[in-house]
């Protein structure tokens, strides 16, 4: 069956970096397009960034841009989010998203 898992979350300092993981298995990844989505508390969930299956186009939601980066390994079957420049906003469960499935997320703390 499809699964994903995800990895990397922790807590950190404001402007602090971290690198996200998601690794897929029970499909070929390399045809899908993978999103990273997160959800604060009280908040909906949001797609944060994208990226095409072949790796050549990416998209971010403007509150992260510049900021992070997603990239995948078809090698792998690892997509990242580098998120750097981190802040308190960016506090959140971070999920990966593909084939119609969600991981079970990873939390992200910002704080000092």
């Amino acid at each position: 069956q499809v699964q994903l898992v995800e990895s990397g979350g922790g807590l950190v300092q404001p402007g602090g970096s971290l690198r996200l993981s998601c690794v897929a298995s029970g499909f070929t990844f390399s045809s899908y397009g993978l999103y990273w989505y997160r959800q604060a508390p009280g908040k909906e969930r949001e797609l944060v960034a994208r990226v095409t299956s072949g790796g050549g186009i990416t998209n971010y939601a403007d509150a992260v841009k510049g900021r992070f980066t997603i990239s995948r390994d078809n090698a792998k079957n690892t997509v990242y989010l580098q998120m750097n420049s981190l802040k308190s906003e960016d506090t959140a469960v971070y999920y990966c998203y593909a084939r119609g499935v969600w991981g079970q997320g990873t939390q992200v703390t910002v704080s000092s």
